[in-house]
């Protein structure tokens, strides 16, 4: 029989927030409270967390939550760790998604982590969100990322995708021309505020997020000028893609990204390709049905080569972006074919509604085979 794991209450996420109790290898979850922008959500998780812990047989030996200091979950999760005498402890976004998987699974092996999604605070304080990772049990690193893009304006660049197409622009050497194409669309004031922003730097962080590269492709085919809900660009340019592959099946696909010496996947000349798209009937379709083909079949050659480099055989695929059928699919189906085995969550979601899951499992890992060397954060190596 193997040693018990250490039970472990965990915060969850900002977005779709549940908690959950990992007790005795077991998750109990608490109802799905949302988005803890709202006050409402914030009051269930406190009573949650209070329950789940009324409901452990076993003492609690730590709290988990999130790295970002400002989310409520964590700073709950702080005082109630505080009020217990135990450690809470931080665990980045994208290990927790693919932890999460480990978990579900009863993974005790290392494995690969493609975790692809909105966005999640790193560990170097950049927006995370496009993150090939290396995780065991009890550590994990980072082995790359996808090639940065910059946020005009932060956080109301994920709400108007065509300022993630200005970036691509601007990427390329093209920002030259960000005004000529946008300014119809949007002003231009804004389409100039937007070039000059990203010529400078002021105001425009970078981010690796696959959210923000779906983004920047809908913006570019003019499917997205802007969004009024999460994910509406990217569910837009798969709709677009599904049209397409209904009636051609799979576009002809030729070799266009590109791996940056060791760890960075270059989406670059993919957005070059969807900027220079030919005009025609079905043009956003197929424009789109290519893309996806292009960044599943690039993402599963950079998880292919990693997991040969680390001499693993399993690739564990986390984050909100894996809702994504089409680009679900084809990533199992290339990296199936290498002789790889491909595990997502099953029982729980791929995005932030099974975080919790994965903050835990981390953490009990990490004091179950280090005791008394738990630090305030699971830092990548």
């Amino acid at each position: 029989m193997s040693p018990r794991l250490p039970t472990v209450l965990a915060a969850g996420a900002w977005l779709k927030n549940a908690a959950c109790l990992f007790e005795d290898g077991r998750a109990v979850w608490s109802p799905m409270h949302g988005d803890l922008g709202d006050p409402a959500a914030c009051v269930a998780l406190e009573q949650s967390l209070d329950h789940l812990r009324a409901q452990s047989c076993t003492p609690i030996e730590a709290i988990a939550h999130d790295l970002h200091p400002d989310f409520y979950s964590t700073q709950l999760a702080v005082a109630l760790a505080d009020r217990l005498g135990v450690p809470a402890v931080g665990v980045q976004h994208h290990h927790a998604h693919i932890a999460a998987v480990m978990a579900e699974h009863g993974l005790t092996e290392p494995v690969v982590g493609l975790a692809l999604d909105g966005v999640g605070l790193g560990t170097d304080g950049v927006a995370w969100g496009g993150e090939l990772l290396w995780v065991a049990p009890g550590d994990w690193r980072r082995l790359g990322h996808l090639w940065p893009l910059r946020l005009a304006g932060g956080d109301v660049a994920a709400r108007e995708p065509w300022r993630m197409a200005a970036a691509a622009m601007q990427t390329l050497g093209r920002g030259a021309d960000i005004e000529a194409r946008y300014t119809a669309a949007v002003g231009a004031q804004a389409a100039r505020t937007v070039t000059r922003m990203l010529d400078s730097g002021l105001n425009s962080p970078p981010t690796t997020s696959t959210g923000r590269w779906f983004d920047a492709a809908a913006g570019a085919l003019g499917l997205s000028v802007r969004q009024s809900h999460e994910a509406e660009a990217a569910i837009a340019l798969e709709s677009a893609a599904k049209r397409w592959f209904a009636v051609h099946g799979e576009p002809t696909l030729d070799s266009v990204i590109e791996v940056a010496g060791d760890s960075m996947l270059d989406l670059r000349p993919l957005l070059a390709r969807l900027l220079d798209w030919p005009d025609g009937e079905n043009r956003c379709d197929e424009a789109a049905a290519w893309f996806h083909v292009a960044l599943a079949d690039g993402l599963a050659q950079w998880a292919i080569a990693a997991a040969q480099r680390t001499q693993v055989d399993t690739v564990c695929l986390g984050g909100g972006c894996f809702m994504n059928a089409l680009l679900t699919r084809r990533v199992t189906l290339r990296l199936q074919s290498r002789g790889l085995r491909v595990l997502r969550p099953q029982a729980t979601s791929c995005g932030d509604a099974g975080l919790a899951l994965g903050q835990a499992w981390a953490v009990a890992q990490q004091i179950h085979l280090a005791p008394g060397v738990l630090t305030e954060s699971l830092s990548c190596v």
